[in-house]
């Protein structure tokens, strides 16, 4: 009988200890953020309006803006890592960085790895940019042809299984974007918020935006696993972000036209 009180004495104390460990590690990653000065946000570099390289190589456009919201929150500097999609999530794992908020698609497996915030931030949907002589008018369209996509991109898979395009993967939009302007590609499978910002500019004047979106999905910001308290905050400065119309307002500063999901948002927590 004393030997079991023990033992239950022992594995209440290892549950405490873990809980305050957990407590501490919370309020560290706040913490430590405001004893370091500087906010380290994984952004794009190379997705306009959404995370771009301006002429002075600075990184901006609408996710470094909502970066600097959450710096100037925490009374700190912000300091812009850019990241592509294959490499993101490690980047936040190994602590390369203390927020993400990089067009990432909030999907359940990534849950598992990255602490993604609710509610989401944003959404966008499938597409492809092609050039209008090739004439594709749906997703069938595409298959036997060769298609660029970003690597881990979780659309690449959809794009390749279920309408059977040969996906040819590149590290950044960069390559991408070359690789479609070469030939090397028949179109270019990509979100449809990006493209429609693409579809603008004049050296894209006769590609275009020809299939029916698809898999419209929201996007997430996200925190290292286990840091409670950031992610507490950051779902506050996510509704806020919604109540205030900010994100209404960056879209239309940056360019974009106001999507459905940034509009439904704002109203339902106005």
């Amino acid at each position: 009988m004393k030997k079991t009180f023990l033992k239950a004495l022992a594995v209440a104390a290892t549950a405490a200890a873990f809980g305050l460990v957990a407590q501490a590690a919370n309020a560290d990653a706040i913490d430590d953020i405001k004893t370091a000065g500087v906010l380290k946000v994984g952004v794009k570099a190379d997705y306009k309006p959404y995370g771009f390289l301006d002429p002075s190589g600075a990184i901006v456009g609408i996710e470094p803006d909502l970066a600097k919201d959450v710096a100037d929150k925490l009374g700190v500097k912000v300091e812009f890592v850019p990241v592509v999609s294959s490499n993101r999530m490690q980047f936040l794992e190994q602590g390369k960085i203390d927020l993400m908020i990089a067009t990432m698609t909030d999907k359940p497996d990534r849950r598992k790895v990255v602490g993604i915030v609710d509610p989401n931030y944003y959404s966008s949907g499938t597409n492809i940019l092609s050039k209008k002589s090739l004439g594709f008018k749906t997703w069938e369209d595409l298959r036997g042809k060769p298609v660029c996509g970003i690597q881990g991109a979780f659309y690449n898979k959809a794009t390749s299984q279920k309408f059977g395009a040969k996906i040819v993967a590149f590290k950044g939009t960069a390559e991408a974007y070359a690789a479609l302007k070469a030939g090397n590609c028949a179109a270019f499978v990509y979100d449809d918020s990006a493209i429609v910002a693409k579809t603008k500019d004049p050296v894209y004047s006769d590609y275009e935006m020809p299939l029916p979106t698809i898999d419209d999905a929201p996007w997430g910001l996200a925190v290292q696993l286990g840091q409670d308290g950031f992610k507490a905050m950051m779902s506050e400065m996510i509704i806020g972000w919604h109540k205030s119309g900010r994100i209404l307002e960056l879209e239309t500063k940056w360019g974009v036209s106001n999507t459905p999901f940034a509009q439904n948002m704002h109203a339902k927590y106005k």
